[in-house]
């Protein structure tokens, strides 16, 4: 807590960037909960999962862009933000709370693995930080995140007055649209996406390729964060960083790893004349 204000201590990142409509939302949000710092990349870091900087240097700035909120601008990944937040804003005390977005795109799913969003608040848990990750289903710059504003407050206060389990965190996603039917406690969905690289030209006429690509979901459970979504609701996930699948070791136990290999016997092999090997 912070001690002047007895007010929780909140640390925000996002990975669209420090001046990206969806963070100004969520520091709107978190300021009515508690002290606001925010430590964002000074660009767009989308799609850069648990990427770390190494090998060049980190830019760390101290700007001004809204009223009453300490903030800081970094050139690395939103991960780099979080690590920096932790060991030179903090200086090692931890926040009491880590929240991640509003990232302007769903990261539902398979997604979670890819999103610089939800890596930033994994970070965050990593550091046994209580951390939250919001992402709206609206990719506009100009984005209507006003619907997602009060269910955000109600997760974030409730995280802060139970706490978490253990190295686990929260995927919320909102669904577009100004209705939201309520809260959904769900599993990940088994979805992934169907890549396609479109060949382009550049005004050299040589090559390039573009990403692009088609969300399949192979769950017809309504259980799922995809269901959810897909029917109004906001969905909840909790998400552990543990990625060991704790369902398989009994199976590789029962594999005889500790054997040896089986000594192959030594044939002797004549070339016969036109090179075949006779044996």
């Amino acid at each position: 807590m912070n001690k002047d204000t007895q007010k929780p201590t909140i640390l925000v990142v996002n990975d669209d960037g420090i001046t990206a409509l969806g963070i100004k939302n969520l520091i709107e949000v978190m300021q009515e909960i508690g002290h606001v710092v925010v430590v964002a990349p000074d660009g767009p870091q989308s799609g850069m999962g648990h990427a770390i900087t190494i090998g060049k240097p980190l830019r760390f700035d101290r700007v001004d862009l809204y009223p009453g909120v300490e903030m800081y601008k970094c050139s690395g990944t939103p991960v780099d933000c979080v690590k920096l937040a932790v060991n030179k804003v903090f200086k090692g005390k931890k926040p009491d709370l880590c929240v991640s977005g509003i990232n302007h795109g769903l990261n539902n799913s398979i997604n979670v693995i890819y999103s610089g969003t939800m890596s930033a608040a994994v970070e965050g848990a990593i550091e046994k930080i209580p951390s939250i990750g919001f992402s709206l289903d609206d990719f506009a710059q100009d984005a209507d995140f006003s619907h997602c504003k009060p269910f955000i407050k109600t997760i974030a206060l409730q995280v802060l007055s139970h706490g978490l389990p253990e190295a686990t965190l929260l995927n919320v996603n909102f669904p577009k649209g100004a209705h939201i039917k309520g809260i959904k406690i769900c599993r990940q969905a088994n979805a992934k996406w169907a890549e396609d690289f479109e060949e382009r030209k550049d005004p050299y006429q040589r090559p390039y390729y573009w990403l692009t690509g088609v969300f399949e979901n192979y769950d017809k459970g309504e259980d799922t964060d995809v269901w959810a979504l897909d029917h109004g609701y906001a969905s909840v996930v909790p998400v552990q960083f543990d990625l060991t699948a704790h369902h398989a070791i009994p199976i590789l136990n029962g594999w005889d790893l500790n054997a040896k290999p089986a000594t192959q016997s030594k044939v002797e092999k004549t070339a016969g004349p036109d090179g075949a090997n006779l044996g």
